[in-house]
Parts: C-alpha cells; structure tokens; sequence
C-alpha cells in the first residue's frame, strides 16, 4: 500500500514542479522584460542566468499534457476541484463577451487579444496568468489531503479496485448480465461506506452491515447530509432490485443508474 501512496506523491510533487516552470514560461512570454530584470537581480552569475532561462519550458507545447495528467490526479483524490479545474481551461459556452475575469487558459493558447474600436488592447494573454495560478493552487490543495487525518492510504488501493470493479460491471451489463452488474456495484458501494465510517471512526456493531445499516450509521454520526442518506437509500433499493428480487427484472436503466450512482458516491464521499 505504501508504494500506491508514494506514486501519487511522487506524481503530484512533479506536476507541482511543471507547473511551477509552465508559470514562470507564462510570466516570462507576457512581460519579458521585467521577467528578465527580476531574474537577473535574484541571479547574479551569468552562467546560472542563462542556464536558467534556457531551461524555461514553452507552455503553448507543454501545457496540454501537464492539464491531462492533473485532471486525472485530481479525478482520484480532489474529484469536487475537477470542475473547477477545467473551468479556467476550457472556454464557458454562453460567454457573450471577453473581459479579463472570463479570459481563460484556451484563449492564451490561441494569443487571442481583444482591442477596442480605437485599436487599444482590452485584454490579452496576461490575463490567463491568474487563471492557471488558481489552477496550480488547486493541484497544491491535494498535498492537504495526504496531511489529512481522514485520508487514509487504504482509500487510495480501493479507489482503484473500485474502479476496476465497477468497469466490470459495466462490461456485465453490455452483455446482458443486468442482475450480476448490480449485485457488483452493489458490493462497491457497501464497501466504501464502510470505509467511509472507518474514517470518521464510526463503530460498527453488526458481523455483515447491509449498505442501509451503514448509510444509518453515518446519518446519525452526522457524516453525511439528509440528501445523501436519501441518495444512499436509493442505491441500496436498486441494487436490492437486482440482488434480492426475483419477481421484477431490473432494468438497463435500473443498472446504469447504479452504476454511475455508486461511481459517484466513491468519488464524492470521504
């Protein structure tokens, strides 16, 4: 286990490191002047110096595969960020109309600059400097949960099991085997709630708690919200559906819903 723990570790301290220099790459395109005055007072050998800015990387050729990396750690271990993540990337669907708060990281990439009718610069490439800051804040924020009291190191195996096993379902389920995909992301979910009140040092008293006895659990420890519980509920009546009656057939839909219903809670859920 230690060693899944390390990986990741080792992963986000080098996405961190690439991001530290994509910024420096950044602030250096948009002001290169300064950049090169503030560099020159903070490093005085000239050897060092050139060394040093030779060694900048070129965003607009790196930034692509830094973000597709990042969602995917992001995806594992601070899922709720991910959205926010991709937001300062990806251009917004009903923006009307560019100003420096909505320019975003896809606009940087293209060098797009907005003038007024007089010819005189709105907004440009530096205003998606801020934009990829918040993003390497977010990336930073993991380093928290490794720190974290609840983050433990089984979260991290499980998660992947747990991904596995709930691809498999979903290969049951694309060849008909509606009852045994449910009953497997079934099991996925118990197993994560338990988990779950393992982290928050929930005491379980039952040998086999069904997944309604440790979705009660958690409610009264006050580790999850009225609308989760109901969420929780729902689960446990669909998987019910396919591991327990035998007089209706769960459908398709019944399974899918499952499925993507348990994906969320063990990417939600902590």
């Amino acid at each position: 286990m230690t060693s899944v723990f390390e990986k990741y570790k080792k992963d986000l301290k080098n996405l961190v490191k690439q991001g530290e220099s994509l910024l420096l790459s950044m602030q250096y395109h948009c002001e290169p002047k300064e950049f090169e005055r503030q560099v020159k007072n903070a490093i005085k050998d000239e050897i060092e110096y050139k060394k040093f800015m030779e060694g900048l990387p070129n965003f607009k050729s790196n930034y692509q595969a830094w973000y597709s990396e990042a969602k995917v750690l992001l995806k594992q271990l601070l899922p709720d960020r991910l959205d926010d993540f991709a937001r300062l990337y990806e251009k917004p669907k009903n923006r009307k109309a560019i100003q420096y708060g909505n320019y975003i990281i896809e606009d940087y990439l293209q060098s797009l600059t907005i003038t007024d009718s007089w010819g005189e610069k709105r907004v440009g490439p530096s205003a998606a400097i801020p934009q990829f800051e918040q993003q390497l804040s977010i990336l930073k924020a993991i380093e928290q949960r490794f720190e974290s009291s609840l983050f433990d190191i089984r979260q991290l195996v499980q998660a992947d099991i747990f991904d596995s096993e709930l691809d498999a379902a979903r290969e049951l389920l694309k060849n008909k085997f509606s009852r045994a995909a449910g009953a497997m992301s079934g099991v996925v979910l118990e197993r994560h709630l338990e988990q779950v009140a393992i982290n928050h040092n929930i005491k379980i008293t039952k040998k086999n708690p069904t997944i309604n006895d440790l979705n009660d659990l958690l409610k009264e420890a006050e580790a999850i919200d009225t609308p989760q519980w109901r969420y929780n509920q729902h689960l446990a009546d669909l998987r019910n559906l396919c591991d327990h009656n035998k007089k209706q057939e769960p459908t398709i839909e019944n399974v899918q819903d499952l499925i993507m219903g348990v994906e969320k809670v063990t990417k939600t859920l902590f």
